[in-house]
């Protein structure tokens, strides 16, 4: 029988390739994932292409659209609290899990004892899900964690203390909802014959050379009378080799690419970025913000600045100034990304500095005042890297040493990089931060004190009364736009002592075969497939 449904999908995908444009209606959306899956099971989707995968075939009670604001998905409406600290779900009653075998070949209607039960399989410590860092902030007690199915249709969660960027951790994919019965019925291959609520349900899959998903006819969204998904099949392949993938797309054999090797950014894009003039009846490119801050940090916690912190503030300063980010992005990345004039928030969230008031845009005047004024000609600084990042730390020593600050440069293993950044024992090296959850707390969590490292990700060991004051009013404040205003205060307070240099803010780029139409994305860049069109 595996046989068979092998030989009847490989038909299907040939039969598309070489038809699509004649007499066949089958539209079917190709991509290539060269890192490969091990699993299909959410409690495990830690990466992007295990997110994007199970993107296509779960829902969780909460997402984001495409501007970044909090929509419903499995979950129709929510309330929370007055406190802060409770959140009530009310459930579509119009959400089912797929047709499969765990149910008879039929499927059956979520309810909220799904919800609880899924929660409790990404805690289940045996179970050793990388996720489970998500119920830090909710109430706990000996019979476990505070969330319950208060009936079918009524789902809640309590929370230690008010903490409102939880409402968006609630969209990862690390929640989505799944049936017991599937679990059971496939045991540990549970991974391997998925079953969700979502657009697409699992098909076939054969290591390293396919995955298919198929359309659910019975997904609950539904835009202008139509129901979703549009297209009827996703294809995914396992090519490794890079160059072989971007030839398969080039020659239309895959609808999809997402980022750029370094190898051929220039046969695609421009120096400015732009897509070049021959590709341009083939395929088209998107560029969409990404929230992942690229940036440089400096150990500030030093006898050093101890005995002078004006002075060592004073070169840090200097150095941001001294650094001009619009020329590097066109040299070093041609001209993808945004240039880090700003503070820590990257381009996309609600607190991002969008006209340069918190940071530093490149002036080296500036940087010879500062230098001249402290006395700091001929001071020396060393920047840890790994050699990934080389060709930007080689842009970084020179603008530096242009202004009289004597910069070296010393390449590491990443895992080295990682280990001594957590010992504090790097006095400047390379960092980047992509945000857990789509809010601008995760982003200034990293400078709080009480996050201090090796017990946290604050690695420069910055730290100010006031600063953690406002990221606790903060934290209390459900209001969005509000709590835009605090966060850009405390960016700015923190960059006004530059323990970071923001070198610039991260850019997905994504090429798309000119057959395919509405391909929608968003800052966290997941994949979106279900409201995409194939022409």
């Amino acid at each position: 029988m595996k046989k068979l449904t092998y030989i009847l999908i490989m038909l299907l995908l040939f039969s598309c390739a070489r038809h699509e444009n004649e007499n066949s209606n089958i539209k079917i959306f190709r991509y290539n994932e060269a890192a490969g899956l091990l699993t299909l099971d959410p409690i495990y989707a830690k990466d992007q292409p295990h997110i994007w995968a199970c993107n296509q075939l779960y829902n969780s009670l909460v997402a984001f659209d495409d501007e970044m604001n909090v929509v419903p998905s499995a979950a129709k409406r929510w309330q929370i609290s007055e406190d802060g600290k409770t959140y009530t779900f009310v459930l579509r009653d119009d959400v089912f899990f797929h047709n499969d075998s765990c149910f008879g070949g039929k499927g059956r209607k979520m309810v909220a004892s799904d919800v609880e039960y899924s929660f409790n399989r990404l805690v289940d410590r045996k179970l050793n899900s990388s996720g489970t860092w998500i119920f830090s902030s909710v109430k706990k007690d000996e019979n476990g964690y505070a969330f319950r199915a208060v009936n079918d249709s009524v789902f809640q969660i309590e929370l230690e203390n008010r903490f409102p960027a939880f409402l968006g951790i609630m969209s990862m994919t690390y929640l989505s909802v799944v049936p017991h019965e599937a679990v059971e019925f496939y045991g540990d291959d549970f991974g391997r014959h998925p079953v969700g609520t979502g657009p697409f349900k699992f098909q076939y899959w054969k290591d390293g050379v396919r995955l298919v998903f198929r359309k659910n006819p019975n997904y609950f969204e539904i835009i202008d009378g139509k129901r979703l998904p549009y297209i009827d099949a996703v294809s995914i392949g396992f090519l490794v080799d890079k160059q072989v993938a971007f030839m398969e797309f080039v020659q239309g054999k895959t609808d999809f690419m997402s980022g750029i090797d370094s190898r051929y950014k220039d046969e695609l894009l421009t120096r400015d970025g732009h897509l070049r003039s021959k590709y341009k009846d083939d395929f088209y490119l998107i560029r969409e913000p990404y929230l992942n801050t690229e940036y440089l940090s400096f150990y500030i916690d030093t006898q050093e600045e101890k005995e002078n912190k004006e002075r060592a503030v004073a070169l840090r300063r200097a150095v941001n100034y001294s650094i001009d980010r619009e020329k590097m992005l066109q040299y070093m990345r041609n001209g993808t990304g945004t240039p880090g004039n700003g503070g820590i928030i990257p381009k996309g969230l609600p607190g991002y500095d969008s006209i340069g008031s918190v940071g530093y845009a490149y002036n080296q005047q500036n940087s010879f005042e500062i230098i001249e004024k402290y006395n700091l000609n001929g001071e020396e600084i060393k920047l840890y890297t790994t050699k990934e990042y080389m060709d930007l730390a080689k842009f970084v020593q020179s603008s530096v040493s242009d202004v009289g600050i004597v910069c070296k440069v010393e390449e590491m293993m990443p895992a080295a990089l990682r280990e001594k950044r957590a010992k504090c024992s790097l006095p400047f090296f390379r960092s980047s931060w992509v945000a857990d959850y789509p809010d601008a707390e995760n982003y200034l969590s990293l400078f709080t004190t009480a996050n201090f490292a090796p017990d946290g990700p604050n690695y420069t060991h910055y730290s100010s009364k006031t600063f953690d004051s406002l990221y606790d009013v903060a934290n209390s404040t459900n209001d969005l736009s509000d709590r835009a205003l605090i966060y850009h205060k405390m960016d700015s307070l923190m960059m006004a002592e530059s323990p970071v240099v923001i070198l610039f803010y991260d850019e997905v780029l994504r090429f798309v075969n000119r057959r395919v139409t509405n391909f929608k994305g968003n800052a966290s860049n997941l994949l979106n497939l279900k409201i995409l069109e194939i022409n």
